[in-house]
């Protein structure tokens, strides 16, 4: 990591220094020698017009057409702006269907219409029924370009097909096997091909044993299913199980990354959209409601701790130790939310097993907390051992630790599951909403012990 990010330094400060100097061949020479992938990364340290004039530096219409692929939405977006119909065809040209497909749906209706009239009649068709499918389903990210072969063609024929009819197939992982009704009937390596008779069917060779998806599978369904079982494609079929396409690993790691920044922005109660490229109005807007919830926390927190004001007035020590009391409940509320949401997100937890994850995460709290309360409780005897309620109080101030971070490994554990079966995004169950609620909870339990041990 440390090695890329000195790289690309590296790359944008040489980048911008020939920009200065307006050294057009050096800065020619750079960019057709750089990965599209560090392009990508690169560009965003640079404003629109100098992207324009590093892009039309590219010689190779290819690899225009794999900075497109790997450049994040709004630098594309407003690159596109920039550039052409007819320019932007020729890239499309070169681009994987699926990528296509993602671009035109991210641009005006004008636009898009436009681009896919210019576009060739196959290419505009292959779009437009990627298009008609879900944008988070198998069959919004499939690719159309597969080899499917039929189960009673030879090994020699196969071969024979790869290199006629199957030339330009640029990820031929598996070779994908239909009846003579088109439905998939099983899949083989091109390992297979090479060590069988030529003469070997491939309805004798092939394995029966496949993983295949709907079109309206959704698509973190399909990123499990390829983590999973380790391979490198999966199948998409339609309701009649004719092969429509496949879903590539190189898709499922963006589907990956893409998933778990969106849960992390919206445990953190920011939206789903990458923070850094929302304008002010839009992300003041995203926020706002979220902070409410925590406002509004905070103001029920306020007429709770109103209802000990006898005992805060006796004994001002025990407003001291409401920090750390909170801090702790809230720390493990969101250490727990953040284990459940992600075991969710990756398929390792079940919602089926909901009291299963509870027990074990509230089981930790206990444990935690028992460490913990006597912990701050002994602290909180050494600081006040001349008092005479030293006693009483670090006994206080020990369970309402322990009942803090119970309590909360409780809720963290308990409402994104409740969530995940009732079919709501459990991200959102994290962040202002679990840790306000446990400052409540806390709070309450912390005087309330506190007002009977000490007698208040």
């Amino acid at each position: 990591m440390v090695i890329l990010k000195d790289k690309n330094n590296m790359l944008v400060d040489t980048i911008r220094r020939f920009l200065r100097r307006d050294a057009i061949s050096h800065l020619s020479k750079i960019i057709n020698n750089t990965h599209a992938a560090d392009l990508s990364i690169v560009f965003r340290s640079f404003s629109i017009y100098q992207q324009l004039k590093l892009f039309n530096l590219i010689l190779d219409i290819e690899q225009k057409a794999d900075t497109f692929s790997e450049l994040e939405e709004k630098d594309l977006l407003d690159l596109i702006a920039h550039i052409k119909d007819e320019d932007v065809v020729k890239i499309l040209k070169y681009m994987p269907a699926d990528d296509t497909t993602d671009l035109i749906s991210k641009l005006p209706e004008e636009r898009s219409n436009k681009l896919l009239e210019s576009m060739n009649f196959k290419e505009s068709e292959e779009v437009e029924e990627l298009l008609s499918y879900g944008t988070d389903t198998a069959g919004g990210i499939m690719i159309p370009d597969y080899i499917a072969l039929r189960e009673d063609i030879t090994a020699k024929e196969a071969i024979e097909a790869l290199q006629n009819d199957y030339s330009e197939v640029e990820m031929p992982f598996y070779l994908y096997v239909s009846d003579e009704f088109e439905k998939l009937v099983g899949v083989c390596s091109l390992r297979q091909l090479v060590v069988v008779s030529p003469y070997t069917q491939l309805k004798k060779i092939m394995s029966t044993d496949i993983f295949s998806v709907r079109t309206d599978t959704d698509q973190e369904e399909v990123a499990k299913i390829v983590a999973r079982y380790d391979i490198l494609a999966v199948p998409v079929v339609d309701e009649n199980n004719k092969l429509v396409g496949i879903v590539t690993v190189d898709d499922v790691i963006d589907i990956f990354r893409k998933e778990a920044t969106e849960d992390i922005l919206k445990m953190a109660g920011v939206g789903e959209e990458f923070v850094e490229t929302q304008t002010i109005l839009r992300s003041t807007k995203t926020r706002l409601p979220w902070l409410f919830a925590s406002c509004l926390g905070g103001i029920l927190a306020f007429f709770v701790i109103g209802q000990f004001e006898d005992t805060i007035a006796k004994y001002a020590y025990l407003a001291a130790f409401m920090p750390v009391i909170l801090g702790m409940g809230g720390n493990i509320g969101t250490q727990s939310s953040t284990i459940v949401v992600r075991g969710i997100a990756t398929g390792r937890i079940n919602s089926h097993e909901i009291w299963k994850v509870v027990i074990k995460e509230l089981t930790i709290g206990v444990i935690l907390g028992c460490i913990y309360g006597l912990l701050i409780a002994i602290v909180a005897n050494v600081r006040f051992y001349d008092q005479q309620f030293a006693g009483y109080l670090a006994l206080a101030v020990g369970l309402a630790v322990l009942s803090s971070m119970s309590i909360a490994a409780l809720v963290g554990s308990f409402v994104p599951m409740l969530f995940e079966k009732l079919h709501i995004d459990p991200a959102i169950a994290t962040g202002p909403f679990v840790t306000t609620s446990i400052d409540i909870v806390s709070v309450f339990f912390y005087f309330s012990i506190a007002s009977i041990l000490l007698g208040i």
